[in-house]
């Protein structure tokens, strides 16, 4: 795991350093943990032109779209409440043509992803999605969308995907170091790759720890402190949504916003009290509890039920003893080396 710079900062500095207008901006959360004070924070400072990727568009993108950020967005899903006859953020703008849209399927939006995460310009996927209007019919990606090429193997015609490395992700996790290393746990869907297929990673997570509990669970860290730009303590920063661990989806907010999302009237209300009034996470909080009262938030709260513990005891963590001698022969490097040199084994690059 990574130890070098720190890379704590606050919401407003990292996403006014990180997210520029025009972006490629990529949520990383899938479905649930939703990077919530993130989200609010890059309408807040009224971003432009963002074409934003979301494997799960839930309320996070229909915010976004409010606050009219995005000018394009490519999904595989997208709530948009009620449909086309009950609206949504998303569907108001898809109808008054101020948002374009590129559709994909979930393994094809992450096989863009796994290839732009290992640096190859391209995936194979499967040919039977060419019967659909997933490839039939083309946004503003056009002929990128989708591409068929011959095998260079077979000669078989195979269906291929571009890879995707947005400029920005943003993303919510349990918890990070000081020098970004963070950590997940839970339904990962396409969390890891989204953010190491980005070229700036900004993290928010509910505690930064010392780094010798990163280096405790080291099979928990999916992003490594070298790619990380920003690292966040936001706790309740995924709320309305749910961070395993830590606490529930708080339906009865969820609810809310669901009901005001449903027209742009009742939307514009929701965005102007829960996130234009509210400068910050700690500001929505207490807005939240003079509403709804302590005990309720309390009572989303998640009880303790730890997995089992994995032991990453060794022997002895060198070849080395202390002393200076190896532990297999007992000799000193320069002895080590004598013996080398003597029998012509020894060669000094």
């Amino acid at each position: 795991m990574s130890q070098s710079n720190e890379k704590v900062m606050s919401a407003p500095e990292a996403i006014r350093q990180f997210v520029n207008d025009g972006d490629e901006l990529i949520i990383g959360n899938y479905t649930l943990g939703a990077c919530a004070e993130l989200v609010y924070e890059v309408v807040r400072q009224k971003k432009k032109n963002l074409t934003v990727y979301s494997q799960s568009g839930i309320f996070d993108v229909e915010v976004m779209v409010a606050g009219g950020t995005v000018g394009r967005l490519v999904t595989t899903y997208t709530l948009r409440s009620g449909g086309k006859s009950g609206g949504s953020a998303v569907e108001r703008a898809l109808q008054a043509g101020t948002l374009e849209l590129e559709d994909y399927t979930n393994y094809n939006y992450n096989a863009r992803l796994m290839a732009g995460m290992h640096g190859f310009s391209f995936m194979q996927v499967f040919e039977g999605v060419m019967a659909t209007d997933l490839f039939k019919v083309r946004g503003f990606m056009g002929d990128d969308k989708y591409r068929v090429i011959d095998c260079p193997y077979t000669g078989k015609k195979i269906l291929t995907v571009p890879a995707l490395n947005p400029d920005v992700c943003i993303i919510h996790v349990q918890r990070a170091d000081k020098f970004g290393n963070a950590q997940y746990w839970g339904a990962m869907g396409s969390v890891a790759a989204a953010a190491l297929a980005s070229k700036r990673i900004i993290i928010s997570c509910e505690e930064i720890v010392e780094h010798d509990v990163i280096q405790s669970s080291p099979h928990h860290t999916i992003i490594p402190g070298f790619r990380a730009d920003a690292v966040i303590e936001i706790p309740w920063g995924s709320h309305p949504t749910e961070v395993l661990g830590y606490y529930n989806q708080d339906r009865l907010a969820y609810g809310l916003f669901q009901g005001a999302a449903a027209s742009e009237k009742g939307m514009q209300a929701w965005m102007d009290e829960w996130v234009y009034g509210c400068p910050d996470r700690s500001a929505y909080i207490n807005h939240y509890v003079k509403q709804f009262g302590a005990e309720f938030l309390e009572n989303l709260r998640a009880k303790t039920f730890f997995s089992s513990p994995v032991n990453y005891g060794s022997a002895f963590t060198s070849s080395w003893k202390f002393d200076g001698t190896e532990r297999g022969m007992g000799l000193t490097l320069e002895e080590l080396e004598t013996i080398m040199q003597e029998r012509g084994l020894f060669h000094d690059c």
